[in-house]
């Protein structure tokens, strides 16, 4: 097969590699330097900004933060990077493991934060005048804790599953990182408890989030059915489009993955999957900025700021390719 990933040679625990094979491929490799470099940039101005800004020190802003900061620390592409493009095709077995426990957990928590968004919109439109006082800031802290615990958890389950097979056969993954679906599936022992995961896991951190955010836009619409006026309901939807628009380019493209993803050829599987766990995390940012008057705001004002003290900072002119 044209796309793999090795665990170690010699080893009975498998390996892990992808993009061998595909023509061009140093082309997306630049085009995922430019993802990644822009997804840093980006989210690193999106922190600071709510960091130096003490009027978006909000309940939705913490949230805001939060997804921010799992975007930056969501990348795989500083690992596939490294192993393609300095050709470390082989990785450990304890490795393999602990870079998918990273890579699930933050990739769950890009769903779980969105749950929380939601909700923060759903109270701020239907109670209105006592949103401040039912959505506090230890509210949300809370929420997100609680999130990150439950993702680490199930993480946890899903990769610790994985400890109790033997690899008697290969050791390449096929996938450009170590996805559990490719690499239960090289198990020569009973891989049940595994399979049984692998399908309820995409239920919990997928279809409940999903269903929770549709849900959550139904009564947002009954909500603002009841305004009395056209102008008055725009401009209450208009603070949920940022969000709409961050939940549209998270499950969109996984969902199409899931759906296709065994049916299509495995470089395109491979192509599908990188370009899906690439560019949200470069996108997010930039989309809730260009739609959210706050944070545009206070990087204009950063902006001035930086300029009238002529400090050198790195993403001086990134704050102006934002606004």
């Amino acid at each position: 097969m044209s796309s793999a990933h090795r665990l170690g040679e010699g080893s009975d625990r498998p390996n892990d590699c992808g993009f061998i094979g595909i023509p061009n491929i140093n082309y997306y490799y630049a085009f995922l330097v430019f993802v990644y470099i822009m997804s840093v940039l980006a989210n690193t101005a999106v922190m600071a900004a709510i960091y130096l800004d003490h009027n978006l020190r909000t309940p939705k802003y913490i949230a805001v933060f939060n997804l921010a900061l799992v975007d930056l620390s969501s990348s795989l592409m500083p690992k596939v990077l490294d192993i393609f493009l300095l050709n470390h095709y082989y990785i450990s077995y304890n490795d393999c493991m602990t870079f998918m426990f990273f890579s699930f957990t933050f990739y769950a928590m890009q769903a779980f934060n969105l749950v929380v968004m939601s909700f923060d919109r759903v109270m701020a439109i239907m109670y209105p005048l006592h949103y401040q006082m039912r959505v506090s800031h230890k509210l949300i802290l809370s929420l997100i804790a609680f999130f990150w615990l439950f993702a680490i958890t199930l993480i946890l389950i899903k990769v610790g599953l994985l400890t109790r097979l033997s690899f008697c056969k290969s050791v390449i993954i096929e996938s450009y990182f170590c996805d559990h679906g490719p690499m239960y599936r090289l198990g020569c022992n009973d891989v049940t408890p595994n399979r049984a995961i692998a399908g309820l896991a995409p239920v919990i951190i997928l279809g409940f989030p999903l269903a929770f955010i549709v849900g959550s836009y139904c009564c947002i619409g009954y909500s603002l059915s009841k305004i009395s006026t056209y102008r008055e309901r725009v401009k209450a939807f208009k603070t949920c489009t940022g969000h709409l628009s961050l939940v549209a380019i998270y499950f969109l493209p996984i969902t199409f993955v899931f759906i296709f993803g065994n049916v299509i050829h495995p470089n395109a599987r491979i192509i599908s999957l990188s370009i899906t766990t690439a560019l949200p995390p470069m996108l997010n940012p930039i989309i809730y900025v260009l739609q959210t008057q706050e944070i545009k705001e206070s990087l204009k004002i950063q902006q001035v700021s930086i300029n009238k003290s002529k400090s050198p900072t790195i993403n001086y002119n990134f704050f102006s390719i934002l606004i």
